[in-house]
C-alpha cells in the first residue's frame, strides 16, 4: 500500500506544474484580457490542431491536461482538444526508450500519433465551424473565487482542487492495477482476436498513467500488435478526461468528446489490422 501511495503522489506531482499554469493562463484571459482580444485569439486558432498534435506528443500528459483546461473555458477549439488528446504519448515514448525499441518503431508511432491528430483536429474545426458557440464557462465565477485581488491566488485555489480530485481516483486506479495484475491484463488479449482494438481502446480511456504502460509494454513483448496498441494509445490522454469531468459541467459535452475519441482510435485500429499492421 505504501508503494501504491508512493506512485500517486508521483503521478500527481508530474501534472502539478501544468494545472498551475493552466488555471494561471485561465485567470489571465478571465480577468486581464477584454473580450475582444479574447475573440481575435480563438479566431486565430486555425492552426490549433497542428500545434496541438506536436505538443501533446511529448511525454508525459501535462498538456492534454492543460489543453482541457482551456477548452472548457473556450480557449482552444474542440479540434485542438482532440489533436492533443489523440497524439498524447503520455508514458509511451519513455518506456519505448528505456526498452530500446528499434528507432523506426519509435518515429512511426509517434509520426502517426501526430498526423492522425492533426487531421482529426482539423476535421473537426471544419464541422463545427458554424455551430452557435456556446456560453463561455468562467471557472473563476463558477468557483466563486476571490478574483478582484489577483489572478495568482485563484489560481493555486483551482489547482489544489483539481489536484485533491486526481489523486483520489489516481490512488484508486494505481490500487487496482497492482492487484489484478500486469499479468493478468496480458491474458485478455489474443493477436488474433477481431475484438482486441476494442478492449485496448478501453483501457486507453482509463485515466491513468498506467494504461499506457501498459499498452506500451504488451506491444514490446508482442503480446499485443501494433494495431491494437496503437488503437489503446490513441485513446489513451493520461488524467485528463478526469480533470474534465471535474471541471466541465456539460456531461453529455463529455461524453461527446470521449467518444469522438474512442471511435477514432477504433477505427484507426481497425484499418490498420486489415492491412496486416
Amino acid at each position: 500500500m505504501q508503494e501504491i501511495l508512493l506512485d500517486t503522489i508521483l503521478d500527481c506531482l508530474k501534472i502539478l506544474p501544468f494545472l498551475f499554469i493552466a488555471f494561471f493562463i485561465i485567470e489571465f484571459f478571465e480577468h486581464k484580457l477584454s473580450h475582444k482580444t479574447e475573440n481575435a485569439i480563438k479566431d486565430a486558432g486555425k492552426f490549433g490542431p497542428l500545434i496541438g498534435s506536436l505538443l501533446g506528443a511529448l511525454p508525459q500528459c501535462g498538456f492534454s491536461v492543460l489543453a482541457t483546461n482551456l477548452y472548457i473555458t473556450r480557449i482552444i477549439s474542440l479540434g485542438t482538444l482532440i489533436s492533443i488528446y489523440l497524439s498524447t504519448s503520455d508514458e509511451m515514448l519513455p518506456i519505448l526508450i528505456a526498452e530500446k525499441a528499434p528507432l523506426s518503431s519509435i518515429i512511426f508511432l509517434v509520426v502517426l500519433k501526430i498526423i492522425i491528430g492533426f487531421i482529426c483536429g482539423f476535421i473537426i474545426d471544419l464541422i463545427i465551424k458554424k455551430e452557435t458557440p456556446k456560453k463561455h464557462f468562467e471557472i473563476c465565477k463558477h468557483d466563486h473565487c476571490d478574483c478582484q485581488h489577483g489572478i495568482l491566488k485563484p489560481s493555486i485555489k483551482h489547482t489544489l482542487k483539481t489536484l485533491i480530485f486526481i489523486f483520489i481516483i489516481t490512488f484508486i486506479l494505481n490500487a487496482a492495477f497492482h492487484y489484478i495484475g500486469e499479468d493478468n491484463i496480458k491474458h485478455i488479449f489474443d493477436k488474433t482476436n477481431f475484438f482486441t482494438p476494442f478492449i485496448a481502446g478501453l483501457i486507453g480511456l482509463i485515466p491513468n498513467c498506467g494504461s499506457s504502460i501498459i499498452l506500451t509494454e504488451l506491444y514490446i513483448t508482442n503480446i499485443l500488435p501494433l494495431s491494437s496498441a496503437l488503437t489503446g494509445l490513441l485513446a489513451n490522454s493520461g488524467v485528463a478526461l478526469l480533470v474534465l469531468f471535474k471541471s466541465n459541467q456539460n456531461i453529455k459535452e463529455n461524453i461527446k468528446i470521449i467518444g469522438i475519441l474512442y471511435s477514432v482510435s477504433i477505427v484507426t485500429g481497425l484499418l490498420l489490422k486489415i492491412f496486416g499492421v
